[in-house]
């Protein structure tokens, strides 16, 4: 097939790219620098310039592309995210979500892409009510806390417009926290460096569950969702949800730094803020189920425990 990806140079375009390409698929990859045109052709891609928030431009070039499949995989998050002002920091992905997600549906919708896959989150969103792991068909969270609200609605605007766009199979993946290669979990990544410096402290108890998932294992996942995937949303995460206190504590071990520094809630309140403080203490993890059922996948790092340890190693 002809595969048109919209952030095709991030951390997961880089394992997907090569995948498709393996696979025998025509792709496209779309970036706005032009120093990245290079990486495109490395990964096997032909790349196309654009901005993502100039809706003639992403038109052009997906009109050029004529693909059978578009992939949305954009985001802004270069640089660190201070959790008392996740909204302000997330300002432009949360713009790639709801304005670049309608410009590439448009552009999709002109040259009759049978698919249109994208990028969605199972990190935070849920609702904080009921038992620790949901499944695609719970809610999201009614009322996040102060300091994410917009961004939690960005989401929701991805994801409703993508399932309800009735033209299309529009899949949204709604990935685990990334670990691996190119992300913050990785050796030189942004949280390994804040535990190594025991920045990263266990919250109260530690309630909150998180779900991960390796890199590798979420572009394998996507790769099923752009050959076969049907209109719905995917939880794509590993198979063991865990509290904060369980895989906080382990991966400091890994990465030979110090057990984490204990802050009670309170305390991580005033300090970090409310949405910080909720990430670390009541959000929920998501199951996978419906990946396996549905696209067949399997992780091939099944745990977090042994591939965090890996990816940190």
């Amino acid at each position: 097939m002809k595969v048109f990806i919209a952030g095709a140079t991030g951390a997961l375009g880089r394992q997907l790219v090569p995948r498709l390409v393996a696979g025998g698929h025509e792709v496209t990859g779309m970036t706005r620098s032009p120093s990245k045109q290079a990486l495109l052709r490395e990964l096997g891609a032909a790349p196309v310039l654009a901005d993502a928030l100039d809706p003639d431009a992403v038109a052009g070039v997906v009109a050029a592309a004529e693909p059978d499949v578009v992939v949305h995989q954009l985001t802004a998050l270069s640089g660190s995210i201070d959790p008392r002002h996740l909204d302000r920091d997330f300002e432009l992905t949360n713009r790639l979500r709801t304005e670049g997600t309608d410009h590439l549906l448009a552009a999709a919708r002109a040259v009759g892409a049978h698919r249109f896959v994208a990028q969605s989150y199972a990190g935070w969103p849920f609702a904080r009510t009921g038992g620790p792991v949901k499944t695609e068909d719970d809610p999201l969270d009614p009322s996040p806390a102060a300091g994410m609200r917009r961004t939690l609605a960005a989401i929701r605007h991805l994801e409703e417009a993508v399932t309800g766009a009735g033209w299309t199979e529009g899949v949204v993946l709604r990935y685990g926290g990334f670990y691996g290669p190119g992300t913050s979990l990785a050796p030189d990544g942004e949280h390994a460096e804040m535990i190594r410096r025991r920045r990263f402290p266990l919250v109260g108890k530690g309630g909150g569950v998180w779900s991960f998932v390796h890199i590798g294992d979420a572009a394998d996942a996507t790769v099923e969702a752009i050959e076969h995937g049907g209109r719905g949303i995917v939880n794509v995460v590993d198979d063991e949800p865990a509290a904060v206190a369980d895989w906080l504590p382990a991966v400091a071990e890994a990465l030979g730094a110090r057990a984490p520094r204990h802050v009670p809630r309170v305390v991580a309140r005033l300090l970090a803020g409310e949405a910080a403080t909720v990430m670390m203490t009541e959000v929920r993890g998501a199951s996978n189920a419906k990946a396996k059922r549905e696209l067949g996948w399997q992780p091939r790092h099944p745990s977090w425990r042994e591939g965090l340890r890996e990816a940190v190693a």
